[in-house]
């Protein structure tokens, strides 16, 4: 008798998600967006790994005439259709005013993801901060948060998933960016025209020294 043939084994990847909430959602509001998170990811056999509150934040451009946000941070492990299920539900809830999807990795075994209970529990942070956060530096490599002054841009960061949230976020950082190089680049025309002067001041010199050789000269005929 036949046996049926094992069914292919299933790989999953793993996924980050931030999302940026209105900076006057309460607590007990955002905690309802989360769970509603989760229960995407439940349902569609997806594991939740890490779930962080970054608390409100400086966003790197306003949106809809805010300037903070809060920032929510997700690091799950699932399959391609839990990434556009879960960007439908998070488009849908008005509280959310902007998101970004990043694939980390590839080719995981969902039977060998652990989870840490403590890692995925969202914790209410009562004051803003207002110090440097590691953290933040992913949020800063998609454009959604400011970068930090006179620092290299983050490396590391993995290839964004293509979201129609996501993109005026990047190009806002990208706009930015490009404003600061031409701001750098006003300097230079000043630092020319100071090397042009330096320049110059050897040939005023020489001009005088054979100056002085002509009337020594002219004097000796004399």
């Amino acid at each position: 008798m036949a046996t049926a043939a094992a069914a292919p084994k299933r790989w999953a990847r793993e996924y980050e998600t931030i999302y940026i909430l209105r900076p006057d959602v309460d607590h007990d509001a955002a905690e309802k967006i989360v769970e509603r998170a989760k229960n995407v990811i439940t349902r569609l056999d997806g594991t939740l790994t890490k779930l962080d509150n970054w608390g409100k934040r400086k966003l790197a451009y306003p949106i809809q005439k805010n300037t903070r946000g809060i920032f929510v941070y997700l690091k799950y492990v699932g399959f391609g259709d839990l990434v556009a299920e879960l960007e439908r539900n998070l488009r849908l809830v008005d509280e959310v005013v902007r998101f970004q999807t990043v694939l980390l990795d590839e080719d995981l075994d969902p039977a060998s993801v652990t989870v840490d209970p403590e890692e995925v529990q969202y914790l209410e942070i009562e004051e803003e901060e207002e110090a440097e956060d590691t953290e933040l530096e992913r949020a800063r490599s998609l454009g959604m948060a400011p970068r930090a002054p006179r620092e290299p841009s983050p490396e590391g960061a993995g290839a964004p998933h293509v979201s129609a949230e996501a993109a005026p976020a990047a190009e806002a950082g990208a706009e930015a960016e490009t404003g600061a190089e031409a701001s750098t680049g006003a300097e230079t025309p000043k630092a020319a025209d100071t090397g042009t002067a330096d320049a110059d001041a050897p040939a005023d010199t020489a001009t005088a020294a054979d100056a002085a050789d002509e009337d020594a000269g002219t004097k000796e005929e004399s």
